[in-house]
Order: C-alpha cells, then sequence, then structure tokens
C-alpha cells in the first residue's frame, strides 16, 4: 500500500519547497563542505587528543557551525553576485540568474543559516567555553564580506583562503579555548592552498572579469603569471605542513607519507591545467582537492588513534 495525500495542495507546497532546497544545496554546492570540514575535523581531533579526550558536544558543535557557516556564506556569495552571475556566460546558467530560484528565497535561507549558526556556538558556551559565540558574529562578517572583494582588490583569492583557513583555528578554540602554533600552521597550510586552487578556477573568467570590471590575479596578471603564483601558493602549503607536522609529534607515523602524496597530488592538479588547457578544471577543482583534505585527515586519524605496534 501507498500512502496517500489528504491535502494535495499541501503535499504540492511541500514538495515545491523541497524542491527549491534541492536547488539551492546544488547551487551552493553544498558538497564541497567537504574541503574545509576536513581540516577542522583534523584540528579538532588533534585539539582533543592534547585536551585529554573527545567530547561529543564539540564534534555536533563543530559540524553544526561548519554547515551553517558555508551555507550562509555560498548563498550570501550568490545572491550578492546575482547581477553579475547573469551577464557571465558560465554563471548565467546559476539558480538566481536563470530563473530557477527567487533572490528572496536565497537571502531567506542565508539569514536562517546565519542564525543557525551563531546559535550552534551556544553547545560551546554551554560547556563553560564563550570564545566560540564572541567571535561568532565577527567570523560571519568576514565570511560573507567575501562576496564583495572582487569588486576593489585582485587579493579575493586571499581573502578566500583566509575564510576557509578559519576553520582550523575555530576548531581548536572550540576544543581547548586557546590558540597554539599547530592549528596557525595548519590555518596557513589552508590558506595557502585554497588561494592557490582558487587562482586556477579563476581563470576560467579572466576575460569576463575584465570586461565586467571585477578583479582576480588572472585578471591583473595574466592567466601564465596567475598560474605561477598558484603553483607557488600550493608549494608554500607543502613546507607549511611540513613545519605543522615538525610541531605535532602525535602525527608520527602516517602524516609524513601523507605530506608525499599529498605534493604529488598538487603537482598532478597542475598537470591537468598545463598549458593554459582549463577543460578539465573542475577534476582539478573537485576531485584532487577533496582527495587532498580527506586524506589528510584520515591519516591524522590514523597516527591519533590506531594503537601503536
Amino acid at each position: 500500500m501507498t500512502a496517500t495525500c489528504r491535502r494535495p495542495d499541501s503535499c504540492i507546497m511541500d514538495r515545491q519547497r523541497m524542491n527549491r532546497l534541492a536547488t539551492f544545496l546544488e547551487s551552493i554546492k553544498f558538497s564541497h563542505t567537504i574541503f574545509a570540514l576536513p581540516f577542522a575535523l583534523l584540528s579538532a581531533s588533534l585539539a582533543s587528543v592534547r585536551e585529554g579526550g573527545f567530547r561529543l558536544l564539540d564534534g555536533v558543535g563543530i559540524l553544526l557551525c561548519m554547515v551553517f557557516a558555508r551555507t550562509a556564506a555560498m548563498g550570501f556569495n550568490r545572491w550578492a553576485d546575482r547581477d553579475v552571475d547573469a551577464k557571465n556566460p558560465r554563471t548565467a546558467i546559476r539558480a538566481i540568474p536563470s530563473g530557477q530560484l527567487s533572490a528572496s528565497f536565497v537571502a531567506g535561507v542565508v539569514l536562517v543559516s546565519s542564525v543557525g549558526f551563531v546559535a550552534s556556538t551556544l553547545l560551546f558556551w554551554w560547556q563553560g567555553n564563550r570564545w566560540p559565540f564572541y567571535l561568532s558574529m565577527p567570523v560571519l562578517g568576514f565570511l560573507l564580506g567575501y562576496s564583495y572583494t572582487k569588486r576593489f582588490t585582485a587579493m579575493a583569492h586571499v581573502w578566500l583562503g583566509v575564510a576557509l583557513a578559519m576553520s582550523p583555528v575555530a576548531a581548536w578554540i572550540a576544543v581547548r579555548g586557546n590558540v597554539e602554533s599547530a592549528p596557525l600552521l595548519l590555518a596557513l597550510a589552508v590558506a595557502l592552498w585554497v588561494t592557490g586552487f582558487d587562482i586556477i578556477y579563476a581563470c576560467q573568467d579572466l576575460q569576463v572579469d575584465r570586461e565586467l570590471g571585477l578583479r582576480s590575479i588572472p585578471a591583473w596578471l595574466g592567466m601564465d603569471r596567475a598560474m605561477w603564483v598558484a603553483r607557488f601558493c600550493h608549494l608554500g602549503m607543502v613546507a607549511v605542513l611540513f613545519a605543522f607536522w615538525r610541531v605535532t609529534p602525535e602525527l608520527a607515523r602516517f602524516f609524513p607519507s601523507g605530506l608525499v602524496g599529498l605534493a604529488g597530488l598538487l603537482l598532478y592538479e597542475h598537470w591537468l591545467v598545463r598549458g593554459r588547457d582549463l577543460s578539465r578544471v573542475n577534476l582539478a577543482f573537485l576531485n584532487v582537492n577533496g582527495v587532498i583534505s580527506v586524506g589528510l585527515f584520515v591519516l591524522t586519524l590514523c597516527d591519533l588513534f590506531l594503537p601503536r605496534m
């Protein structure tokens, strides 16, 4: 037997809401949360070991904050860029300019997500750590502010890198209530990593950015020089992660092999976009970077929690 709806009009409205929510999640690439979340969880795991044990509410709070913060930031980006996106052939198919979603609906989801982010920090307050709540509004303001950076600076990529780099520091503060060298080095590595691959991704819009008066490193320096900036960023990431490993004796067994694998994956990422060929940029952007973030997190868990022989 199949369930039937006693009020067809109500069922239709529910389906429409679900369809709009699914469209919104696809529009903000909700699945790309995988980039920043593993680094936040990596930091939280290491902090928990140094704190003396894992607390369930810490994990729940970090997950909620990450999901709500990214949803708010990406949704606001789609809302703020709706006019620009409509003028760019690559982005004109996005939900707002194509008419799939209204700007007011997206703004509503951003508002709900922003409130959810701030409210989630109260889980840490309940455990006696007020810093996540105190910092929630400045962090949210910085995340939302990224959406306007291309209007006034070519360093928008750096802003995005710093925005994602906040996650390991925020996770550490949530668990330990302080800041140490390990999360700061991890944050610097994330900032260099994100800045580098965002420069590569922005090469797709070089001409459109110039025509619309938007600023980016590719539009400023040209594709060839921009690619070199991205390479130096990723070289810097490897160097900083090496320094991170040196200050974390807990990661002595598996993490070093991860650094070697990470360097190889970054080389492969740049090989995919060699010679101005951007046809495989999405493969470089999603698949390779997803393996990097998840891989380092898994190796960290192995170092921290697998019994030593």
